[in-house]
């Protein structure tokens, strides 16, 4: 059996795995290092043995039995309480029966009122979504230290609250829908760019991310917010069979064949847009899905209309600032008047911290500076880039573009 068979099988079982045990058990923290424990045993019989053919009731049992363990070193009371379950097959019936898709119903759950959003996003991030302690701090635009220790505090947070995992309430649904967004708009994210690797794309986590929020949009037909946020994954995704060559490498947008674009997801994001747009209130998402649209509608670079871009990203900077928006903004501005233009939004950003490590304010300061003749110092922006960039798709691309 290989990795990326095993790899498969975790991805799929591992939330309903974790949902199963936090209903059984209530502690996050113990339930997600039970579930690590798990996965451990599982790489190393797996390949001896073979999946199983209940590998979700199969690390259920294991991971209850850890749990069991630990909670008989704790105390006699919970050992009165846990030996019953020991003793059936597959810990409890409750914990396997069930077939439903627990993924959404976790992100609901863990996105709990005791911590702050960026935290539930980021254990969500974590613990359901299983992306890596790397790539959230990337997302965050944080060292990895730094995440490591936002996680840590968010589970001894929950633990100091005494938190039990129910479903929100009606007057905490609309955060926890925001975080829910959020959620899964940074895991369509880290697969549409992975931040390090050989290969550009993950096309299982981009697929994911839009079952989900399909899943969300279903459940909440009038939210605005989602609807913008499918539309915007829908249009994005759109240009995926484009974006990268024979090779593996990446093509920029301006050079990108627009007739391997799927007009499917195009029609069906535009459409959302359409329908959603003159309700109200315009929200992030729904912005950077009519930008999105703005693209997918020009029939090439050059009839890019790059003005109503501008004004839109600028519209956004206000409605939702941050560092991506300013960076998108620049190019935008930069395209529909003059690259000076586009390097004076960059300014603030060279003065942050954070954004001093990302290698996407050096490559995109390269591009408007080679696009204003300054050849030399577009070098030295390029040579930073390739250096700080963990995306081999992506460093092979800029060294290309620093060769030139």
């Amino acid at each position: 059996m290989t990795g990326s068979v095993l790899d498969d099988v975790w991805r799929r079982e591992a939330p309903h795995v974790l949902g199963a045990l936090l209903r059984r058990y209530g502690d996050l923290g113990d339930c997600e290092e039970a579930l690590q424990d798990a996965a451990e045993v599982a790489a190393a019989r797996w390949p001896v043995d073979g999946v199983p053919d209940a590998p979700r009731a199969w690390l259920i049992t294991v991971a209850s039995r850890r749990l069991i363990d630990r909670a008989r070193a704790d105390s006699a009371r919970v050992r009165r309480e846990t030996l019953d379950a020991a003793q059936r097959p597959y810990a409890t019936q409750d914990l396997t029966t069930h077939d439903r898709d627990d993924t959404l119903r976790l992100f609901f759950l863990c996105c709990h009122p005791a911590l702050t959003r960026p935290s539930q996003v980021a254990l969500c991030l974590r613990a359901v979504a299983g992306l890596s302690v790397e790539q959230i701090a990337a997302a965050y635009l944080v060292p990895v230290r730094t995440m490591t220790q936002r996680l840590s505090r968010a589970r001894t947070a929950l633990r100091q609250a005494g938190a039990r995992f129910v479903l929100p309430s009606q007057r905490d649904l609309p955060d926890r829908v925001a975080a829910v967004i959020d959620v899964c708009h940074l895991v369509f994210t880290e697969g549409y760019t992975r931040t390090s690797g050989e290969e550009l794309l993950d096309v299982l986590l981009v697929k994911e991310a839009i079952r989900l929020v399909r899943q969300l949009h279903a459940a909440l037909p009038d939210h605005a917010e989602v609807a913008g946020a499918l539309a915007l994954m829908l249009l994005t995704h759109a240009r995926s069979p484009a974006r990268v060559d024979a090779a593996g490498d990446l093509v920029p947008l301006a050079e990108q064949d627009r007739s391997l674009w799927r007009r499917d997801l195009i029609t069906e994001g535009v459409e959302l847009l359409e329908r959603n747009l003159p309700r109200g209130h315009v929200g992030r998402f729904q912005l950077q899905a009519a930008i999105t649209a703005v693209h997918a509608e020009a029939a090439t670079y050059k009839e890019t209309d790059w003005l109503q871009i501008s004004l839109l990203y600028d519209m956004l900077g206000r409605v939702a600032p941050s560092p991506a928006v300013t960076l998108n903004h620049a190019v935008a501005v930069a395209m529909a008047h003059d690259p000076a233009a586009g390097l004076a939004v960059l300014e603030p950003l060279l003065d942050d911290p954070a954004m001093q490590r990302h290698h996407r304010l050096y490559a995109v300061r390269g591009h408007l500076l080679d696009l204003n003749g300054d050849a030399e110092d577009a070098k030295k922006q390029y040579r930073i880039a390739a250096r700080l960039t963990a995306s081999m798709p992506e460093q092979r691309y800029l060294n290309r573009k620093l060769a030139r």
